[in-house]
């Protein structure tokens, strides 16, 4: 029985986020130490298989989101929140940074009730921090569907578009005046 518990605690789990643009989100993730992989694609709403078209034309209640496969052996779900967050505006209910509507706002979506309690502890702590409400949700994880090849580490396919993107859309100021310095970043110190 023991060989099993081990077995288990050293098996990969997952998590799922919601920050906006989904391309802004999986540098962080990627480059921090015991995630084994990053997805982007979309979650939360009620059509099946959806495509970026539909997403952004706001019909299908959908999130742009990140899955995160990583080991929990090397990096806490805590941890992960803390990518999460210091990589979003946690108190902007209308988008991300140039991004709006709800498929670029920003959600937790727990795959159990684990998750659910550590998302809940996290985000009174963030309120607290910042002295202000928090507009991201917390929500029970739903289907995820995988985003276009196109999409999938968009920032490493093309990186100058990515850049003029991401610096265009006021993202990194605005993460500097929330979290300070360290901001973007995969420390998840909070």
């Amino acid at each position: 029985m023991a060989a099993t518990s081990l077995a288990l605690a050293a098996s990969p789990a997952t998590a799922i986020f919601a920050g906006g643009c989904f391309w802004c989100m999986e540098p962080p993730f990627d480059a921090a130490e015991g995630v084994i992989r990053t997805r982007v694609g979309y979650t939360g709403g009620h059509v099946a298989n959806p495509t970026y078209e539909q997403v952004v034309s706001k019909a299908t209640g959908h999130y742009e989101a990140i899955e995160v496969v990583y080991d929990p052996a090397k990096i806490s779900y805590e941890q992960l929140l803390g990518i999460f967050w210091e990589n979003i505006d946690p108190t902007d209910a209308g988008g991300q940074f140039a991004d709006r509507g709800q498929s670029y706002q920003t959600a937790i979506f727990y795959l159990d009730d684990l998750q659910k309690k550590a998302a809940e502890r996290s985000t009174s702590e963030v309120a607290k921090k910042l002295g202000s409400p928090v507009a991201t949700k917390i929500l029970a994880a739903s289907k995820f569907y995988p985003a276009e090849d196109y999409h999938q580490e968009y920032y490493k396919k093309n990186a100058l578009r990515y850049d003029a993107y991401k610096y265009g859309s006021g993202r990194p100021e605005r993460l500097k005046e929330i979290w300070g310095e360290g901001a973007g970043s995969t420390s998840g110190t909070q």
